[in-house]
């Protein structure tokens, strides 16, 4: 069936998919046969796990994907904010957000140049640069301007500017593709705001707890397709441990179910063979002929081959079974995290300051000098906007940067520090020669390959080169590494962890960092994120 884009006729449907399939260029199916209506004023996310098609699905609901078959309708055009915006680089601020040729038919209209050309350009919005004036201030975009190039602002700048161009545009429908990702608390809470007062028709994919939980409707994409579940993610959540809950016991029913019938196939085997030594004793003692015997030693043979056949075919059929019921786990309750703990006890100072400062140029970093103390065993959220300078502060944590004013002092201890890129993972090496690279036990390789298969890398991943590696894997395949070590760090580092994972993910890393006793110092904007680790106290930044 040819893949169509057409207008929805329907009279309440802002947005619909009809039976679409997608396939990559090298005809791989990511999803199939997809069903999805949303109705006007709908607030709906769309979850999934990392691979599922969250961002190609929105891509086809937004225009920019063609389905390989199917139809997707809209009955306006969406507006569309991207996850990632390399693509927009070359571009000036107004001519990512698709305003520059407005913005020039309009000033050349005020300068005399009344041509049916500009009139048609502006299509009577003289408003145009009014609105974007409130729009870049309403999210915080001082000092940005229309002509400045995209490259040369932050991740959350570029951010806010899209969504500024909700503002600018006006549009009923509004797609947005992990739009907290690179936002501070304030951008945060601008975005939190709008998704509670609007009254667009949105669909949004995101792992963001918090802003999940402002949906009214949840759409999860798996391999069955799209089930819609009619709550937020909270009711999500219960709904999905009630299914886990249930699929467990089927589990557990299934193995013993399995082991039933092999125990019931190793008895009827062992009695048919007592029948069978037994009858051929009767036929010995009974001196029939030798063709005789054989005939019915055959039938035997056949006898006890027809009931091997249908224990077997049993066994079978419910092994298959239990490994299709097991495929459908969570891929939290088929790993092991199990990190050693830190050497340090509790309570040991490894890092004090005393009015430290950083100046770059003539301006120092921080309005007022800090001081701050680091004991062992302690959780730290480290808070502050974009630009305040957390990541200066790290690496004077970890030694690399001196203050240039005050004292620190450090004791002996070890750290790894885990930023969003997961940069810990040499891209250059394949997933086995990663996980070797922190076998600092002299482990065997196959210690070390039980690991991986711990961690969801069977033996397929083992050769692969870990620059292929998702954001998800390379988060599993870090967990893995320090799961290899001997001895787990005296301090984890954790830098925005979440922003490039979905929420299984987001689920792996959180009960990983739970098992983990040592010294825990967190940068996220994520709130739900801080509270599931516990963060225990906040080392903010202005």
């Amino acid at each position: 069936m040819a893949a169509a884009i057409i207008h929805s006729q329907k009279k309440f449907a802002m947005l619909f998919l009809q039976g679409v399939t997608y396939a990559h260029p090298n005809r791989d199916v990511l999803f199939s046969d997809i069903n999805l209506t949303v109705n006007k004023q709908d607030k709906i996310a769309l979850i999934g796990n990392n691979g599922a098609g969250k961002s190609t699905l929105l891509g086809i609901l937004a225009g920019r994907l063609k389905p390989t078959s199917g139809t997707a309708g809209a009955d306006s055009k969406p507006y569309f904010v991207p996850q990632l915006f390399g693509q927009y680089n070359a571009l000036t601020v107004a001519e990512a957000l698709g305003i520059h040729d407005k913005l020039l038919a309009l000033r050349e209209i005020l300068e005399g140049h009344l041509t049916d050309m500009n009139l048609e350009l502006l299509d009577d919005d003289w408003g145009i640069e009014e609105r974007c004036q409130e729009a870049f201030a309403h999210w915080q975009l001082e000092g940005i301007t229309l002509s400045q190039p995209i490259s040369e602002l932050s991740g959350g700048q570029k951010t806010k500017v899209f969504l500024a161009g909700i503002m600018i545009h006006e549009p009923d429908i509004v797609l947005l593709d992990e739009p907290s990702n690179h936002l501070d608390a304030p951008g945060r809470a601008l975005l939190y705001n709008y998704i509670r007062l609007t009254g667009n028709t949105l669909v949004v994919v995101s792992h963001d707890r918090t802003l999940l939980n402002l949906l009214d409707t949840v759409c999860e994409l798996s391999k069955r397709g799209v089930t819609m579940y009619g709550g937020n993610y909270d009711f999500y959540a219960e709904q999905k441990a009630i299914e886990q809950e249930v699929l467990s016991l089927d589990v557990k029913a299934k193995e013993k179910a399995l082991r039933k019938a092999k125990e019931v196939e190793r008895e009827s085997m062992e009695r048919q063979q007592k029948l069978d030594a037994r009858g051929k004793k009767k036929q010995e003692k009974a001196g029939l002929p030798t063709i005789v015997q054989n005939a019915f030693r055959n039938s035997a043979e056949r006898s006890t081959a027809r009931m091997k056949g249908i224990h077997a075919e049993k066994v079978s059929g419910i092994a298959q079974e239990l490994s299709h019921l097991r495929s459908e786990l969570p891929a939290l309750d088929k790993m092991k995290v199990d990190f050693d703990n830190s050497s340090l006890h509790k309570g040991k100072i490894l890092v004090k300051a005393e009015q430290v400062n950083f100046t770059y140029g003539d301006q120092p970093l921080w309005p007022g000098n800090l001081d701050f103390q680091i004991t062992s065993g302690e959780r730290i959220a480290i808070k502050g906007a974009n630009g305040s300078g957390k990541t200066t502060l790290i690496r004077m944590i970890l030694g690399e940067l001196q203050p240039l004013s005050g004292t620190t002092d450090r004791a002996d201890f070890k750290s790894v520090y885990i930023d969003q890129d997961y940069s810990l993972i040499n891209n250059t090496l394949t997933v086995y020669e990663q996980a070797q690279q922190f076998n600092s036990g002299a482990l065997q390789e196959h210690d070390i390959k039980i690991r991986l298969n711990r961690f969801l890398f069977t033996r397929e991943y083992w050769d692969k080169p870990c620059a292929s590696l998702s954001g998800g894997e390379k988060m599993r395949l870090m967990l893995c590494s320090l799961a290899v070590a001997t001895q787990a760090p005296d301090l984890i580092i954790l830098d925005e962890p979440t922003n490039n994972l979905d929420i299984q993910n987001v689920g792996i890393l959180t009960a990983a960092i739970n098992e983990y006793r040592g010294t825990l110092l967190v940068v996220s904007h994520d709130a739900h994120f801080l509270r599931e680790i516990e963060a225990e106290r906040e080392l903010i930044l202005s």
